[in-house]
């Protein structure tokens, strides 16, 4: 074997690797938080490129009011696969892709990408200062209230073992007053600390970082500038991160849009004279020029006819195989997503109700949110279509919450559920009967020779 092929071999293995493994392997993960930056290596060697925690966006409406329009999510995104977040409008889906991309600056949580924080948020952290204050200064004032009443009741006389005694109790009652002033202090301290760094994260974010993260906008028409050509709407990018070689810029235009399946000549014209199929082509090619490793499509194929929406939907099963990405899919036909993801997240109000793989999800649907979902899907077949029963999700009828709170919870390995402790025993028993049902049914295929 030629020195040459061997050479190639190792290069084809060391890219199949992962590339955060071999920084921190190497050591070179100290060079990169230099400039203090948060770095989780676990994220990085667990192979995760994307980790939400504890997200929420809240939108302000004015008189002290606020729209909760993403609250306390969290979930991870494994390199290699396709994420896919479904909910009905309004949802927060959306919302949720822009805050990874950093459109905007979220209220709390914090976002990681590449192991590196990149968006953070610090209102639990004023929070915590506030309301640790707050209790730390009733307990205060209940101790002095109880001091007071204590000394009233002791005998005041000058004796010295009295005053002893009085002096010991006012000493008891310093000594826990002090004790929570300490308290509150530690508290103020640490979460100023936290805000601090979080502040600092903020405004220390890599581009360079930034540009592996693209995202594919909803709306192809709005999301591509009108006085602009294809060719300036792909190249703005590469110029933004200091590309300014216009041959080198060309030809990487050029290339990205025949691997959209548009054709060169296409660089000269404006959005206008595009179909919307064709302008969502564009607006992939805009963001594969950047060679992201990460790419957010936030509903591609919402705006676009049936034929139209196989041809996107194959494009980004094309590019995902041959360029490695990993895809966050936002979309509202579970259908489309049961083909295209590897896992998916259901979103309701804000918050996600719950999380599984592709095929778990729909063998065991269990938050009856996921249930009515999956009962609006259209089934091809006019017979079972007419049979088909819409199920109405009413939370007030589903669920009561005033005595037991939810938690998002794994019911089984990999299956994510909001639930709280007895529905959590429900949501149980119907795993077990559906299997139960399912492998009958399997019995009975088998017995009358049916695949």
């Amino acid at each position: 074997m030629s020195k040459t092929s061997s050479k190639t071999q190792k290069r084809k293995l060391e890219n199949q690797k992962n590339p955060l493994e071999q920084i921190l392997v190497k050591g070179l993960d100290k060079k990169m938080d230099t400039h203090g930056v948060s770095f989780k290596k676990d994220l990085a060697f667990n192979d995760t490129i994307l980790s939400v925690r504890h997200l929420k966006m809240f939108f302000p409406l004015g008189e002290g009011k606020k729209l909760k329009a993403v609250h306390d999510i969290s979930f991870d995104v494994k390199r290699g696969e396709c994420f896919g977040l479904v909910g009905e409008s309004g949802c927060g889906k959306t919302t949720t892709g822009r805050s990874i991309i950093r459109l905007y600056n979220i209220t709390s949580g914090s976002i990681y990408f590449k192991g590196f924080r990149i968006n953070a948020g610090s209102r639990w952290n004023e929070k915590e200062i506030k309301w640790s204050k707050i209790k730390g200064n009733n307990q205060i004032k209940e101790l002095r209230q109880n001091l007071k009443n204590e000394l009233s009741e002791m005998d005041s006389s000058p004796t010295p073992e009295s005053q002893k005694e009085i002096q010991d109790v006012v000493k008891r009652y310093q000594d826990e007053i002090h004790s929570v002033e300490t308290r509150i202090s530690d508290i103020r301290t640490e979460q100023h600390k936290k805000i601090k760094q979080i502040k600092y994260d903020n405004r220390h974010v890599s581009r360079s970082l930034m540009s592996r993260m693209q995202m594919i906008f909803q709306d192809p028409i709005d999301s591509l500038d009108p006085r602009m050509t294809v060719e300036d709407i792909i190249q703005e990018g590469l110029k933004i991160q200091g590309f300014k070689n216009k041959t080198q810029n060309h030809e990487k235009a050029v290339k990205v849009l025949e691997e959209v399946g548009l054709i060169s000549d296409y660089c000269s014209r404006y959005p206008h004279e595009f179909s919307g199929g064709q302008r969502q082509r564009i607006g992939i090619a805009r963001a594969l020029v950047m060679n992201p490793e990460f790419l957010i499509c936030d509903e591609p194929i919402s705006a676009l006819d049936v034929s139209i929406r196989a041809q996107i939907i194959n494009l980004l099963n094309r590019l995902k195989e041959e360029r490695g990405l990993t895809i966050m899919f936002i979309a509202h036909d579970l259908s489309v997503v049961k083909y295209f993801c590897d896992r998916i997240a259901v979103m309701y109000f804000g918050e996600m109700v719950e999380l599984a793989t592709s095929d778990e999800l729909f063998k065991h649907p269990l938050h009856p949110y996921t249930r009515a979902l999956l009962s609006a899907i259209p089934k091809p077949d006019p017979l079972s279509e007419k049979k088909r029963k819409r199920i109405i999700y009413n939370p007030a009828k589903e669920h009561d919450y005033s005595v037991e709170k939810p938690s998002f919870r794994e019911i089984i390995p990999g299956h994510f559920v909001l639930a709280s402790d007895s529905e959590m025993i429900k949501y149980q028993e119907l795993i077990k009967e559906e299997d139960e049902a399912n492998a009958k049914k399997e019995e009975e295929n088998r017995r009358l020779g049916i695949e």
